[in-house]
């Protein structure tokens, strides 16, 4: 029971118990007055009737009619002459009357007063005595029309206390009800201030309470800048400040592990030629300012396309991602040109050779690399021969769909109309090895085989069909919930985000399938839910009562922040491969890992990692205190 339907209860009882106490003490001060005074009556009513009698000379007849004459103008219920020896001559009796009082009434207050008695004598002779009793149900009715009268009144009295300490308890929770606010709202992320009441007792907690989210809130604040200077340290170049190489390495395997991105993508290699002779001849400061022009005008494709990266192989050599498809020749012209445009102010055989390649996401990072690392070395071969800045660029034949536009717009609105797909089911699973949910991307089926989302989800953002094939895929995750009851895990589109009719639609299928809901987990981007935050907030909002979890996967660099993602009441979040890949070999990587645990940890989130492909990077995370990994290796293994 809550406190203040405790101090309700509380309230309650002592109303009543007042009420009840006055009530029967007054109603019993009145019976017992009523009795006094029936009793007087009748001692009265005998005296007087024993007067008047004693003045008939014994006079039988006399005597009688006088009885019977007080009889008939009293209420009375007997009127009784005796002689002397105690023998009844003369009685004058009426059955007791019923009154208005209940019978319930008068047996719990009885009023029983003593009959009159006096003596009636002719001089100095006793000739008898008198017996006179008044009918009690008179002073019943009065009593009983008292209490009712003094009940109704305490009852108003009543409504009207418990009226003032409703109102009474609706101020005092006011503040307590805030601070349970304020107190969910750091589990959530969110550090707000409560204003303090004018109560003495509930100021000192109100105070106190805004005094501890302030301190929690100083020390999320400095934990989460500590990790941004460690992530600063273990991930960037200390000197351009761009990726190193492992960094950028695992950010390309990470890069070509999802299912979002383009079919085909770009990799530009850019090599600061004889950087051992620029260093004799120009010095080691102005080499340094050499390496950050290069960089600068690499920089300039991250800052301006969402998903390019930037990273320093080595001491000269630069590579570019570029997440489309058709530009990494057009690119590596533009970067030749700005820097053919800047590097020889710096003096004379500051030169650059530049490779370029576009391939299939299908093909490994160490063919991309290969093929790169060929292209620079043929340029650089080039620039030896020509000198100045030479690009080689190389592109696979064949590569995308060669169809219209319209072609493949129907084979995918055909394929997601008629359920032609499957969900591909890869484990999550926590340290001792137990399944916590699949992992479900969807296939979908066409020119009659099952292609991966990377084969069709770009064509999908054309055509605007991401939402459709959502819920395609959440539907077919249901179905598989209701046979097994395995929870099972669906990634959301950061295009069916910013579609307006994709959560109705959503929430109508979820409400056919109340059970199977409990068991569904979502995921968007980083990301996506950095740029649709809004919709993501009302996802949370309208879901969460059904039971469905939320989570974010691809997380990584933007958990800087984390303090307004996780207002959208987030269960969970999946670190991005690019933040976890060779964290076995890296104490400052590991460190990175297990503060950002930690920071998650007191936000009341889960921390998984994604894309974990050796037992030595596993065995790592465990350390890290992660709480499932997924990835190649855990479905090779069937164990964490």
């Amino acid at each position: 029971m809550s406190l203040m339907r405790q101090i309700a209860w509380l309230l309650l009882g002592v109303v009543l118990a007042a009420l009840g106490g006055v009530v029967g003490l007054s109603t019993l001060a009145t019976q017992q007055l009523m009795r006094t005074q029936l009793e007087l009556k009748n001692a009265d009513n005998a005296q007087t009737l024993a007067l008047a009698l004693s003045q008939q000379q014994g006079d039988g007849e006399l005597i009688k009619l006088l009885v019977s004459a007080q009889f008939d103008t009293g209420a009375y219920e007997f009127v009784r002459w005796r002689d002397p020896a105690g023998v009844t001559l003369y009685e004058r009796a009426e059955a007791p009357r019923a009154g208005q009082a209940p019978a319930w009434f008068k047996s719990l207050l009885p009023i029983e007063a003593a009959p009159g008695l006096a003596q009636v004598s002719d001089g100095w002779k006793a000739i008898g005595s008198v017996e006179v009793k008044s009918h009690a149900s008179y002073a019943h009715d009065a009593l009983w029309l008292g209490t009712r009268r003094l009940v109704a009144w305490m009852l108003v009295v009543g409504m009207v206390a418990a009226v003032a300490a409703w109102a009474g308890l609706r101020r005092i929770r006011r503040p307590l009800d805030a601070a349970v606010a304020q107190a969910e709202g750091v589990l959530a992320g969110s550090y707000g201030q409560v204003t303090e009441p004018r109560v003495p007792e509930l100021q000192r907690l109100t105070r106190a309470m805004n005094a501890m989210v302030q301190r929690v809130k100083d020390l999320f604040e400095a934990q989460a800048g500590q990790l941004l200077v460690l992530r600063q340290q273990v991930h960037h170049d200390a000197l351009t400040g761009v990726s190193t190489r492992q960094h950028f390495l695992a950010e390309l395997d990470a890069a070509l592990q999802r299912d979002d991105g383009p079919v085909v993508a770009g990799l530009v290699l850019v090599r600061l030629r004889d950087i051992a002779g620029l260093n004799t001849r120009l010095g080691r400061a102005t080499v340094d300012e050499v390496l950050l022009t290069v960089v600068s005008a690499l920089q300039a494709y991250p800052e301006s396309v969402p998903g390019c990266r930037v990273g320093r192989l080595n001491g000269g050599d630069f590579a570019l991602w570029l997440p489309a498809q058709g530009v990494a020749a057009e690119t590596a012209h533009a970067l030749a040109d700005a820097l053919r445009a800047s590097l020889p102010a710096y003096g004379a055989g500051v030169q650059v050779a530049l490779g370029a390649i576009e391939l299939p996401r299908e093909r490994p990072s160490n063919v991309w690399l290969g093929e790169a690392d060929a292209a620079l070395a043929r340029a650089e071969h080039l620039s030896e021969a020509h000198g100045g800045f030479v690009i080689e660029i190389v592109a696979e034949p064949g590569i995308g769909r060669e169809q219209g536009e319209a072609l493949w717009r129907a084979q995918l609105q055909q394929a997601i109309g008629q359920a032609q797909g499957r969900l591909v089911e890869f484990p999550v699973r926590d340290r001792a090895g137990r399944l916590l949910h699949l992992e479900c991307p969807l296939q979908l089926q066409l020119d009659g085989e099952f292609r991966a989302a990377s084969g069709w989800l770009p064509l999908a953002v054309r055509a605007r069909l991401t939402g459709q094939a959502d819920l395609f895929a959440v539907r077919l995750a249901l179905q598989a919930i209701a046979g097994d009851g395995q929870a099972r895990c669906i990634n959301v589109a950061p295009a069916s985000l910013a579609d307006g009719a994709f959560l109705p639609q959503l929430r109508e299928l979820l409400d056919q399938w109340p059970q199977a809901a409990r068991a569904l987990l979502l995921e968007v981007t980083e990301a996506a839910a950095t740029e649709h935050f809004d919709r993501l907030l009302e996802i949370g909002q309208q879901l969460r009562p059904l039971g469905v979890k939320l989570g974010l996967e691809h997380a990584g660099a933007g958990l800087a922040h984390v303090e307004r993602l996780y207002q959208a009441g987030l269960d969970y979040v999946k670190l991005d491969a690019s933040v976890l890949l060779g964290v076995a070999g890296e104490a400052g990587r590991a460190a990175f890992v297990r503060g950002m645990v930690i920071m998650l940890r007191s936000l009341a989130l889960k921390v998984y990692g994604e894309g974990v492909v050796d037992e030595m990077d596993a065995q790592a995370l465990w350390d890290c205190d992660l709480d499932g990994i997924t990835g190649p290796w855990v479905t090779e293994s069937g164990a964490a």
